[in-house]
């Protein structure tokens, strides 16, 4: 069961929605701590995209390799 605090991104709806209001799972993002970081969402997704392409980029280092 979901927090009923918690707070998604409604993709159909293009509006933040508290859990009890959510349709299925494919539909949100989430959850997040509060209506305002659900309206944020992107700049979520693009902090997280930004540290997931640094930690590539770590793994495909090749002097990486050579270090071990």
């Amino acid at each position: 069961m979901s927090d009923p605090e918690a707070w998604y991104w409604d993709l159909n709806r293009q509006r933040a929605v508290r859990a009890s209001e959510r349709g299925p799972g494919a539909d949100t993002l989430g959850p997040y701590a509060s209506k305002f970081e659900a309206e944020n969402w992107q700049a979520k997704v693009e902090e997280r995209n930004e540290e997931w392409d640094e930690a590539d980029e770590d793994w495909d280092d090749p002097e990486r390799d050579e270090q071990t």
